[in-house]
C-alpha cells in the first residue's frame, strides 16, 4: 500500500473499531437491563432495535453526505455523537432514557459505514486488502468492547462502565480530524462503468433518479442479500449472551472473591473468532465470484443456526467448537457483500450505493432484534434458530440467482 492508501486504512480501521465496540457491546448489558428496569424480553427487543434500526436508516443520508461533503467530517461526527450518547446511557434513569440514548447512538453511528467503505472505494488503490484490514479492525471492536465491558463489571456498575467507553470515541475523533490524505486517488473514468467520478448526488431529483438506476438493476438483489444478512446477525447476535446466561455450561462462579459471568467470555470469544473470518472473507474477494462465495456462506450459515442447540445439548466442548464456527461464518460474509456492491455501482454515487447497503443490513436488519426479542417472549428458542435458518437459507438461493448475472464492466 502506499501512503495514502495507509493513511485511509489507518483512519477507517479505528473508527470501524470504535464502532462495533459500541454496537456489540449493547447485547451484553441487556441482562443487567432486564434486571435494572420492570420490562421483559420483547420490550428490550423494541429498545435495542430502535437504536440499530437508527443505525441503519441513517446510512442512506449518510451516503448522500459521504458523496457531496466528504467522508472525514461524517466519521469525526461519528465518533464524537457516539461518546455523547453513551455519557447519555450511563445517567439514563429509565428505560425510556435508555432508548433515547441508543437512538442517539443509532443516529450517530449510522453515517460511518457509508462514508467509511466510501473511502476505501474510492480512496484506496489495494481495495480488496483496505476491506480486509478494515473488517479485521471492525472484529477487534466487535470482541474486544463487550470484552471490556465484562471485565470492568468485575469492578463497576454499568453506569460506570458505559461512561468511560465514551472516552476512546473521543480521542479518537481528535485523530479523525487531524489525519490527511486522498479521498478519490483510486478512482477512474471507468471504475463501476460510470463516468461520474467526482461528482455526488446533489439534488432531490438526482437522488431519486440515481435510486432508480440503482434499484432497476441487479444491485436489488445486492440489496435483498445484505437486508437478510442483517436480520439473521441481529437476530442471533442480539439476545445471544441472555442465551447463553440460562445454560447450565456458563453457570456463576466465583473468582478472587468475585462472581464472574462465564457467559459474557465466551460470548466474546465468539466475536474474536470473527477476526479471522472476517480476513478470510476479504481474500476470497480477490480469489473467487464474491456471489458464490456468499451463498456458501449462507448455506453454512442455515446448518449452524439448526445444529447450535443440539450442540448446546451435548455438553460445553460442542458448544464450543459450534460457536467458533458460528463467529467465523457470521463475519466471512460482511467482505464479500461490500465487494459485491463496489461491483454493482458506479463510483459516483458509491456513497449512496453503500447507504443502500447499510440501510438494508442494519436499518432492515434491525428488525431481527424485534423479531428474537418476541419470539423468546411469546415462543420458544428452537422456533428462533429455526426463523434465523430460513432467513440464511433464503440468502443462498438469491445468491445463486445473482451468480447467473455479470456486473457491469
Amino acid at each position: 500500500m502506499n501512503r495514502n492508501d495507509r493513511s485511509i486504512v489507518g483512519l477507517v480501521a479505528l473508527a470501524h473499531a470504535m464502532v462495533h465496540t459500541y454496537e456489540l457491546s449493547i447485547p451484553i448489558l441487556i441482562p443487567l437491563w432486564l434486571e435494572a428496569f420492570p420490562v421483559g424480553s420483547g420490550t428490550i427487543g423494541l429498545v435495542v432495535g430502535a437504536g440499530y434500526a437508527l443505525f441503519g436508516l441513517g446510512a442512506l443520508p449518510g451516503g448522500i453526505l459521504s458523496d457531496t461533503v466528504g467522508s472525514r467530517r461524517l466519521i469525526a461526527g461519528c465518533l464524537f455523537g457516539m461518546a455523547a450518547s453513551f455519557l447519555l446511557l450511563s445517567a439514563a434513569p429509565s428505560i425510556a432514557i435508555v432508548a433515547l440514548a441508543l437512538v442517539c447512538w443509532g443516529i450517530a453511528a449510522s453515517v460511518y459505514h457509508p462514508s467509511g467503505l466510501s473511502l476505501i472505494s474510492t480512496g484506496v488503490e489495494e481495495r480488496g486488502n483496505a476491506f480486509a484490514y478494515h473488517g479485521i479492525a471492525g472484529n477487534v471492536g466487535t470482541a474486544l468492547g463487550p470484552l471490556a465491558v465484562a471485565v470492568l463489571l468485575l469492578f463497576a456498575d454499568w453506569r460506570v462502565v458505559t461512561a468511560l467507553l465514551a472516552v476512546p470515541a473521543v480521542i479518537a475523533g481528535v485523530v479523525a480530524l487531524r489525519v490527511r490524505f486522498d479521498e478519490r486517488a483510486a478512482v477512474t473514468a471507468t471504475d463501476g462503468g460510470d463516468s461520474k467520478a467526482s461528482v455526488g448526488i446533489s439534488s432531490v431529483g438526482e437522488f431519486l433518479s440515481e435510486s432508480k438506476l440503482l434499484f432497476v438493476g441487479p444491485f436489488v438483489a445486492v440489496f435483498v442479500l445484505v437486508m437478510l444478512s442483517g436480520l439473521y446477525y441481529r437476530g442471533i447476535l442480539t439476545f445471544l449472551p441472555d442465551l447463553l446466561s440460562e445454560m447450565p455450561a456458563f453457570a456463576p462462579v466465583e473468582f478472587a472473591g468475585r462472581e464472574m459471568e462465564p457467559y459474557r467470555y465466551a460470548y466474546s470469544g465468539l466475536l474474536m473468532v470473527g477476526v479471522l473470518g472476517q480476513y478470510a472473507g476479504g481474500k476470497l474477494t480477490e480469489r473467487f465470484r464474491t456471489e458464490r462465495a456468499i451463498a456458501a456462506v449462507f448455506t453454512a450459515l442455515a446448518a449452524l443456526a439448526l445444529v447450535f442447540l443440539p450442540a448446546a445439548n451435548a455438553g460445553l466442548a460442542p458448544l464450543l467448537v459450534v460457536g467458533a464456527l458460528l463467529g467465523f461464518t457470521l463475519f466471512v460474509i460482511q467482505p464479500l457483500y461490500q465487494a459485491t456492491v463496489a461491483l454493482y455501482t458506479p463510483s459516483g454515487t458509491r456513497g449512496l450505493s453503500y447507504g443502500y447497503t447499510y440501510l438494508g443490513v442494519f436499518g432492515v436488519g434491525s428488525a431481527g432484534s424485534a423479531l428474537a426479542g418476541s419470539i423468546l417472549e411469546y415462543s420458544t428458542v428452537t422456533v428462533l434458530f429455526g426463523v434465523l435458518a430460513a432467513l440464511a437459507f433464503a440468502g443462498a438461493v438469491v445468491a445463486a440467482v445473482l451468480t447467473s448475472r455479470q456486473p457491469t464492466p
